[in-house]
């Protein structure tokens, strides 16, 4: 009905048009009025949000799917998207709430990507025939990043970027706002044109990011502030910074300064040099290898035990002591570690340390220790057990075996599958030790696990030399054999009562054997095949091989050894034999008859003893009165002959995965293994710093790891001059610890070693000690004319 003229409409209608009407499902509308889209549910206004507002979008497609109102592929048909991504915000949703879908757009940060500058790696790789799970492991990324940059570079006919070349000017500290604008303009427009950073910098740079060598070329840096790595990071972020340039900072009351006194030992090891010569880059990125490499070290030696120890530290704090603004926190140094172990080749890391510290040490290699250290699993995987001796009882764990040299410092570690024993793994460690060392003669110390006739006479075979305990009862050598020997090995005057005298195996091997009596009789056998020492040398290097042992429990206390670096497993051999099950229960009702049969013969000859000849006179009438138990026993007889014929028809070990309801796994062991070549270089530069020490400081037998302890923990003044960086570290607990760090810091300047990745040489010194307050004895002065008391009166000097 028309309204009457003058009168005006009792429902006007809307001034804005309905442009659009979509149908979600029977109940469910999705319609846009103007700038405006309204989600309706059975007639009802359920949600309304703006055109573009994609977090409010969203929350509607993840509203609709939670209650119940459609599905998920009806809501992407709706809304014009993929399933995937109703799905995706799904997840997100649950993750991380309504903020998690207020994601910006573009590529996660933080996930792992194939950077620009590897790219075309990708696809060399693939025209080579790489799959493309080979690919995701070397670049540590995910199997469909590789499939979509592979379908976006079309590896069938690559076409290689242009490549130029851009000239990064060092950071100045007086480059002024204009400059830093127009430098960030010109870094801009780089990046748009694809260019590579060109590692030559100006002649005039400044000494703080010039070149020492052109073997190492060092990283620039366009930031002006240390404070303020803003640049450096938007670098990285456009894949055009492989690790960023330690740029250091002024600073009084540094915390945890004293750790830089590692730096000359870290870079006497080779840690960093091998380290590039294996891995060579882990990509572009602000945290790149060698800042990595540096702050795993340096977390060592500061007692932060794993990468979750950082989060209680500061950022800020440690990224001064590394030359950063801030130290890398634990998801991105976790992140770096699975970035090198994708890589695959810590063995390779290992046996060029390895190698580095022969050729440097090559003087202490003629004695090689080598023991098993068992590490201990509370996880919920099923992997083998092995016996654990400190703890005296079997558990899951795995087994890995070192080899140290003649002070006891740590060589180089092998990880076994399966907790090989020490016979077994000996053969493989040995080619390994024979690779470093060469063809020299060498003996080997292991303790009575590697007892074996046999792999002695392989080890002599292959010009190794033997020293081991003697296992087995062995009869006791008389006491007029033996005699006081006494000598001075390594500085320390040592005594042994010894018999020298020799062995023949069963096998045939004849060997030298130097027996010890201790003061309460007992006789411990030594078996070597050196005739050419002295019996009080052999008896003194077998029982050095305590040193491993204190080695191993240092580590674990100290560096957190045992510590589950992932938990992540690696297939195992399903072919590896195992113990029989079926044979091991058997043997359990086996153990069980003979015990029963054993407590019936008890009970029938206690019977039989006990007979009185007036009531049986014969035997045939003592069975006769005991015929119930005679055929119990009988009968335990038959079921132990059963038993034993059943137990012969089982085989003794079978394949695992005949018995495994599981799948047959093995704990990871790449992350794990580089962890401990890591912990294992902070360890050998902490032991040489000890040496260093020990002139200087009495007590370094007893004293000097700890020395260096709190030396790490000290804090202390930074100062960057134009060719060096200057640490001045506060005074220790007493003068006599004070003075030998200062002995310490002439010895380290006179190294000259320049901060890895600057060429600024470190300088260490120790401040002053305090003045002491010192009263005058006696009362307490007075004032003459007013009678009245002092104050106290102080020398300060």
């Amino acid at each position: 009905m028309e309204p009457e003229p003058g009168q005006a409409e009792l429902f006007p209608r809307s001034q804005i048009p309905e442009t659009a009407s979509v149908s979600i499902n029977s109940r469910c509308w999705l319609r846009r009025v103007g700038r405006q889209q309204v989600v309706s549910v059975c007639g009802l206004p359920w949600s309304h949000f703006a055109v573009g507002d994609r977090l409010a979008e969203a929350y509607a497609m993840v509203s609709l799917v939670e209650q119940g109102h459609a599905l998920q592929t009806e809501v992407a048909q709706a809304f014009g998207c993929d399933v995937r991504t109703v799905r995706r915000h799904l997840r997100r949703f649950e993750q991380g709430g309504l903020a998690a879908l207020g994601r910006p757009a573009g590529y996660p940060r933080g996930r792992p990507r194939v950077a620009t500058s590897r790219q075309e790696s990708v696809g060399q790789w693939k025209a080579e025939g790489a799959s493309n799970r080979e690919i995701a492991r070397r670049l540590g990324v995910d199997e469909k990043v590789v499939r979509k940059t592979l379908r976006h570079l079309g590896w069938r006919e690559p076409e290689p970027p242009e490549q130029g070349q851009l000239l990064l000017v060092p950071a100045d500290p007086n480059l002024s706002a204009k400059t830093a604008a127009q430098a960030g303009e010109a870094t801009k427009s780089a990046a748009e044109g694809s260019l590579e950073i060109s590692r030559e910098g100006p002649r005039d740079a400044d000494p703080n990011l010039s070149g020492l060598n052109d073997s190492e070329p060092l990283p620039r840096s366009l930031d002006p502030d240390p404070a303020d790595r803003s640049v450096d990071r938007v670098l990285a972020c456009l894949g055009m910074l492989d690790d960023a340039a330690p740029l250091f900072r002024a600073g009084v009351g540094v915390a945890g300064s004293g750790v830089l006194l590692a730096i000359p030992a870290l870079v006497q090891s080779g840690v960093l040099a091998v380290a590039r010569e294996i891995y060579g880059s882990i990509g572009p990125a602000f945290y790149g290898l060698r800042t990595t490499l540096v702050t795993l070290l340096l977390m060592a030696l500061l007692r932060i035990k794993r990468p979750e120890g950082l989060k209680e530290h500061s950022p800020e704090r440690l990224g001064r002591l590394i030359g950063l603004d801030r130290a890398p926190e634990v998801k991105t140094l976790r992140r770096k570690l699975t970035r090198l172990a994708a890589e695959g080749r810590g063995t390779d890391f290992g046996r060029a340390l390895a190698e580095h510290r022969v050729a440097t040490r090559g003087q202490v290699m003629g004695w090689l220790y080598v023991d098993g250290h068992v590490r201990v699993y509370h996880g919920q995987r099923k992997i083998p057990k092995t016996h654990v001796a400190r703890m005296r009882l079997a558990m899951p764990a795995t087994t890995d075996y070192w080899v140290n040299d003649a002070l006891g410092e740590p060589l180089f570690v092998v990880s076994t599958e399966a907790n090989k024993g020490l016979v077994a793994i000996l053969p493989e460690i040995l080619a390994e030790a024979r690779r470093l060392v060469g063809e020299r003669r060498v003996t080997v110390v292991f303790d009575r696990g590697g007892w074996s006739p046999q792999l002695f006479a392989k080890l002599l075979a292959e010009n190794f030399d033997l020293l081991t305990y003697r296992k087995g009862k062995v009869r006791r050598v008389a006491n007029n054999l033996f005699s006081l020997h006494e000598a001075t090995l390594e500085g320390q005057p040592v005594s042994y009562l010894l018999a020298d005298t020799g062995t023949r195996l069963r096998s045939g091997l004849r060997l030298r054997q130097v027996t010890r009596l201790s003061d309460d009789g007992h006789q411990t056998h030594i078996v070597t095949s050196r005739r050419d020492l002295p019996a009080v040398e052999v008896a003194h290097r077998m029982f050095e091989r305590w040193r491993q042992e204190n080695f191993f429990k240092y580590l674990r206390e100290e560096y957190a050894l045992d510590a589950l670096v992932d938990y992540a497993t690696d297939p195992a051999d399903p072919d590896r034999e195992v113990p029989n099950p079926v044979r091991a229960k058997l043997d359990a009702e086996l153990k069980k008859a003979k015990a029963e049969l054993a407590a019936l013969q008890s009970s029938y000859g206690l019977a039989a003893l006990s007979n009185e000849e007036a009531a049986r006179r014969t035997m045939r009438g003592f069975k006769i009165a005991h015929s119930a138990l005679g055929k119990q026993i009988l009968d335990a007889l038959q079921k132990v002959a059963d038993l034993e014929r059943r137990r012969a028809a089982v085989p003794t070990r079978v394949p695992i995965q005949q018995v495994s309801v599981v799948e047959v796994v093995k704990l990871a062991t790449e992350r794990k293994h580089l962890t401990d070549l890591l912990k294992m270089v902070a360890y050998q530069a902490e032991s040489d710093l000890v040496r260093l020490l020990e002139p200087h400081y009495r007590r370094a037998d007893d004293e000097a790891r700890t020395l260096l302890h709190s030396a790490f923990a000290a804090t202390g003044d930074l100062e960057v001059s134009d060719c060096a960086l200057h640490i001045a570290l506060d005074p220790l607990s007493s003068p006599h610890r004070t003075r030998a760090l200062a002995q310490l810091c002439h010895e380290l300047n006179e190294t000259q070693t320049p901060f890895p990745g600057s060429s600024l040489q470190l300088h260490f010194s120790v401040k002053p000690e305090p003045p002491v307050s010192l009263a005058f004895p006696g009362p307490r002065p007075t004032n003459l004319e007013t009678d009245n008391p002092q104050p106290d009166i102080s020398c300060r000097g």
